[in-house]
């Protein structure tokens, strides 16, 4: 059962009070700097109560279990291979629709942060289509905010079920404050491949979910990039290139940006350019349902609710592109940009 938290707003604003930019608040500042991102973009302007609601739940009910006490036992399983599918299962059973695992590398890491673990357990839970039917809207925005919320749930309790065994582990939350990048994990555990839009594509979810996942040092079996064709396909289709508002999403492959796990060069969004229109445009997302991967089979609701196949696409002038100081950044490309 979902809850919510009521949240009153500020009484001289009339706004939902701010929360903070770290939402726990005994960790280290976020790796992507948000409060300097939203500040260049001309401040938070985005005020939905459900959202706020989300936030307010992960923070106060998720953060404080994110850690807990391991069992003194410890459950021996007879291989790697046993255990890794005893805790697929397990996280399934806990809502994810996929789980893979990898180990982790030192790229895998964000800058300033470290971990001891050797392995990640990803996990991906579907977003419901019917809440994309038009983007942006605070539809999509609520439903982006409800996946991270929930997928939270999965990950804090797949973590509490590892320490359960006698084996130390870390939870590494959808919404951020993470250690390690999501989206090089989730490609190295066999979860997808890499979209022009700079998410990931799986073969059976299309680019509709969001990731979190569990870290561990208990010995596990490891899965592998795939290879799909999603790449491929990706390099023929332009559909989220022509619907991105803010021209953000790139004609081609940069090979001065690293290569993906499959060897291709990878395509980089310019965030300078799409974050201004996110901040501005309940959180935008319309670059993921107008993904036509697979004839868009994961385009459906999978709880009976009629939906269209293609969604309404609301495309405003995209406001003006910004940049933080190249230290305090990610590297990425300055599309048609001096």
């Amino acid at each position: 059962m979902e809850t919510t938290i009521e949240i009153q707003p500020d009484a001289a604003t009339g706004r939902s009070p701010a929360l903070p930019d770290t939402l726990c608040g005994s960790a280290p500042a976020p790796p992507f700097r948000w409060a300097d991102w939203y500040a260049a973009a001309g401040g938070r302007t985005i005020d939905i109560a459900e959202v706020n609601s989300y936030l307010l739940q992960i923070r106060e009910e998720q953060c404080p279990r994110f850690t807990g006490p391991v069992a003194s036992t410890r459950r021996e399983f007879e291989s790697p291979e046993e255990a890794a599918a005893h805790l697929k299962e397990q996280a399934t059973a806990f809502g994810a629709d996929i789980v893979g695992i990898c180990e982790i590398e030192p790229s895998d890491v964000y800058k300033g942060r470290a971990i001891t673990e050797k392995y990640a357990i990803a996990v991906g839970q579907r977003m419901r289509w019917r809440a994309f039917q038009v983007v942006p809207s605070q539809e999509s925005a609520i439903e982006c905010l409800r996946v991270y919320h929930s997928l939270g749930e999965t990950v804090i309790q797949l973590a509490e079920y590892v320490r359960s065994l006698g084996y130390a582990c870390q939870v590494e939350h959808p919404v951020g404050d993470s250690n390690l990048m999501h989206i090089p994990i989730a490609l190295k555990a066999g979860l997808g491949e890499l979209g022009r839009h700079g998410s990931v594509i799986n073969p059976k979810l299309g680019p509709l979910f969001r990731m979190g996942s569990v870290i561990t040092s208990m010995p596990l079996a490891i899965d592998h990039p795939i290879d799909a064709g999603i790449a491929a396909f990706c390099d023929k289709c332009r559909l989220c290139r022509r619907h991105c508002p803010a021209n953000a999403i790139p004609d081609d492959r940069s090979p001065d940006f690293g290569k993906d796990h499959l060897g291709n060069a990878r395509y980089v969004v310019d965030t300078g350019r799409c974050f201004p229109y996110f901040a501005k445009h309940y959180y935008c997302s319309i670059c993921l349902p107008v993904c036509i991967y697979n004839h868009k089979e994961w385009a459906r609701d999978f709880e009976g609710h009629p939906t269209k196949l293609f969604p309404l696409v609301v495309m405003e002038t995209p406001p003006t592109p910004v940049d933080l100081p190249e230290e305090q950044r990610h590297a990425y490309n300055r599309l048609s940009r001096d």
